[in-house]
């Protein structure tokens, strides 16, 4: 039993993975940013991405979707929330915690991705 399991594990690894497609490669790319910082795209696909979604805590909010949006809407928004200037608990939270670096690669990533 062990030695197959051996083998199989084995064979998985040695077959070669198919190429990215250029979608991916391009959001690969785009997700890593231009300068290396990342753009943590993960955190907004969460809420963001989801059609008529709405945050209930502590009132609700209607969370748009982003994806088309400008970059330099998304920047600008995010740089309002990290210094206080654009108030909602959830996105002051995350904006504070991003550099200009992954703001921009974050407004580059989602600007792209259509609506």
């Amino acid at each position: 039993m062990k030695f197959s399991a051996w083998m199989l594990a084995a064979a998985l690894v040695s077959v070669p993975l198919a190429p990215l497609t250029q979608v991916q490669a391009q959001d690969r790319k785009a997700s890593t940013g231009a300068t290396g910082a990342g753009a943590p795209v993960s955190m907004c696909i969460g809420c963001h991405a989801i059609p008529g979604y709405q945050a209930s805590f502590p009132q609700v909010y209607r969370v748009p979707k982003i994806g088309g949006q400008s970059a330099q809407y998304i920047e600008a928004a995010l740089k309002a929330y990290r210094d206080g200037s654009r108030n909602m608990p959830t996105m002051m939270g995350v904006a504070r915690g991003l550099t200009d670096e992954q703001i921009a690669a974050l407004g580059a990533y989602y600007a792209a991705r259509g609506k």
